[in-house]
């Protein structure tokens, strides 16, 4: 049976849903769509300035990192780093949280995104067990540039979603589909023209450690959901996506950095769980999650 690979959001942030859904997923397999698998989980450790995409602020420990790579890379699941911060310099590189997560995880299954042309020459001559990976916030949308991005050492590359509908692009990538990740979910504007913008601003708030003042997006005042989410003009529909794996393309990605875990949630049973099961899973994942939350509240007593 062929293997579909889905990447998921916040190893941190929706670390108990992830660690929750992987489980399930061995526990009952027959629940879940058949092939489907995780192949890796993305973000970042709150602090690490090379992030990028959304700005995650806050303290991490060497034992927090440590620990979070040892309760996924144990069940066989990749970490996958952000480290998409497009202003990263020479002087950026030598930061000592990056590099001591860098360090922690170099064990030849995790992943990196990368963007600042410094940071990736950086990681790969420092760092070159991890697998690199091209990311969507590069924003290329030219059908040539794209091909030429694929024939870089890239492990992936990752679409930019305005592209998920395009038939010209889409069937020019055919020959290299399994290398190609596409984005079914993504919430935000369709040809925003202040997208590199905003992933600037997010860089430069991180590495300010500061996220006032917000920045100026259309999108930023509506109330998200996974429902709107469906009716963005680059979604696709789970029905949608056999076309896709036909085509030879067999990595998918879900979106929710920054998001409400409800929507996470259900774009994980949307696209990952049989719908005739959904109800027991929604069930079997907010008693794990309550469990869960009630063995933190003791430990802190």
């Amino acid at each position: 049976m062929k293997k579909i690979y889905w990447h998921l959001p916040g190893f941190c942030y929706f670390k108990q849903l992830n660690l929750t859904v992987i489980d399930l997923m061995k526990t009952y397999p027959s629940s879940f769509r058949d092939g489907y698998c995780i192949g890796s989980v993305y973000g970042t450790f709150p602090g690490a300035i090379w992030n990028g995409g959304r700005t995650v602020l806050g303290f991490t420990s060497r034992n927090d990192i440590q620990r979070t790579l040892k309760e996924y890379n144990s069940r066989q699941i990749p970490l996958r780093f952000t480290w998409t911060n497009p202003l990263i310099g020479e002087d950026q590189t030598k930061d000592t949280l990056c590099n001591l997560i860098m360090a922690e995880a170099q064990n030849g299954m995790n992943q990196a995104l990368v963007n600042s042309p410094v940071l990736e020459k950086y990681l790969r001559e420092k760092y070159p067990d991890f697998k690199y990976v091209s990311s969507t916030t590069k924003r290329i949308v030219d059908s040539g540039a794209l091909q030429d991005e694929l024939k870089k050492d890239y492990f992936m590359v990752v679409l930019d979603y305005d592209l998920n509908h395009d038939e010209e692009v889409l069937k020019s990538l055919e020959a290299q589909a399994p290398r190609v990740e596409i984005l079914v979910d993504e919430i935000c504007f369709p040809n925003c023209p202040k997208r590199l913008e905003h992933y600037r601003d997010e860089g430069e708030k991180q590495l300010q450690y500061e996220i006032a003042p917000p920045f100026d997006c259309p999108n930023r005042q509506q109330k998200k959901s996974f429902q709107d989410c469906m009716k963005r003009p680059a979604f696709i529909s789970k029905e949608a996506l056999a076309d896709y794996i036909d085509r030879g393309f067999e990595n998918f990605k879900l979106v929710g950095r920054g998001l409400p875990i409800d929507m996470v949630l259900e774009s994980y049973l949307y696209y990952l769980v049989k719908e005739e099961e959904q109800d027991f899973i929604r069930r079997e994942i907010t008693k794990k999650l309550q469990e869960a939350a009630q063995k933190r509240a003791a430990q802190k007593k």
